[in-house]
């Protein structure tokens, strides 16, 4: 085949594309495959271009014997790894393969993150079922005649159960906020009159945190379309985890305004802080606090009775609103959390 109608045929492909010869030398690269590959592939050997050992063997085995394969390919794209499927297919009989690149990168990362998260809700119900079993066999067993004993494990069973039962909560919240999520609210809303009755709600659960739960309204935000439930979920969570992680005799504030132009949106918006004065988060830890399951310290985190799909539950009502979360902390000196929201979604 001529090389320019080859090349030609190539430049119409929307994937990273080139050809290999008969002679094992790349023939021709549309541009994606260059901004892929390296701008001088073409005219060189193909086992020194491509190098990784699973495409060489398919290029070779189809310039051999003119069968379609299909393999991976790893790349880098200068801050992540990046994968491709990759299709090798005899250029009818002119003796060319040609090797097409897709990147299936967010399909890898999707496949991943569902196997992640599978393995970790085994995880997150196994253990309060192993201990459920743990004590029912002891209680049908040794404790069968001790009242005290069974007092204590029937406490602990209650615990555990109540565990799970806020762990499936969240699950099928979290279901219904992921379905919900490309969906726009139609609702007009009071998001002062939100604010306001979830501050009024958790003031009992500050008080028995030994915590100054602080609010001061301001005197008029505008309405906003939004869905009320899902931002009081949403402020309730942020909140309870203040009062939480704050620690005792600490103060949790509570800020909200708005603005003609919030720079996170560039438009109009209302900004809600979420302030404590506790010990802070390690600045390692921020770029993850929203991913499922993640938690700084599992241990304090369960006995408090979290989840670790809080934030995720979270982030996905934040961006069915069209907003914007911020997570800002230094370590002794507490951690704001602020939700912006955009006043027309």
């Amino acid at each position: 085949m001529d090389p320019h109608l080859l090349q030609s045929v190539l430049d119409t492909v929307s994937l990273p594309a080139l050809a290999v010869g008969p002679d094992e030398k790349i023939v021709a690269a549309n541009a994606d495959a260059l901004s892929l590959l390296g701008q001088g592939i073409v005219t060189r050997n193909y086992v020194t271009m491509l190098r990784q050992p699973m495409l060489l063997d398919s290029i070779e085995s189809t310039l051999r014997d003119t069968s379609p394969r299909e393999t991976r390919y790893l790349g880098h794209d200068g801050d992540h790894d990046t994968t491709y499927r990759v299709t090798c297919r005899a250029a009818g009989d002119t003796g060319c393969v040609i090797v097409c690149f897709d990147d299936v990168t967010a399909l890898e990362q999707a496949s991943q993150m569902r196997r992640d998260f599978v393995a970790n809700v085994s995880h997150e119900l196994r253990t309060p079922l192993t201990a459920l079993m743990g004590f029912i066999e002891t209680l049908q067993g040794p404790a069968r005649d001790d009242t005290t004993a069974q007092t204590r494990f029937l406490g602990i069973m209650q615990s555990e159960a109540a565990r799970m039962n806020r762990l499936v909560g969240d699950l099928l919240s979290l279901s219904r906020v992921e379905s919900d999520q490309r969906v726009r609210p139609t609702t007009q809303i009071s998001l002062l009159d939100v604010l306001s009755s979830t501050v009024h709600a958790l003031q009992p659960v500050a008080q028995k945190a030994k915590v100054t739960l602080v609010f001061d309204p301001p005197d008029h935000i505008p309405t906003m379309i939004a869905d009320a439930d899902q931002l009081r979920q949403v402020f309730t969570n942020l909140i309870e985890n203040a009062i939480k992680y704050g620690g005792e005799d600490n103060t949790v504030q509570v800020t909200l305004a708005a603005a003609d132009r919030d720079p996170a949106l560039r438009a109009a918006g209302v900004r809600v802080d979420v302030t404590d004065h506790g010990p802070g988060i390690d600045p390692a830890h921020l770029p993850r606090l929203t991913e499922r399951f993640y938690r700084i310290d599992n241990h304090r985190s369960r006995e408090m009775g979290g989840t670790g799909l809080g934030l995720a539950i979270v982030k996905h009502i934040i961006h069915r609103h069209r907003g914007r979360m911020r997570v800002t902390s230094e370590l002794g000196q507490g951690a704001t959390f602020s939700v912006i929201l955009p006043l027309v979604p």
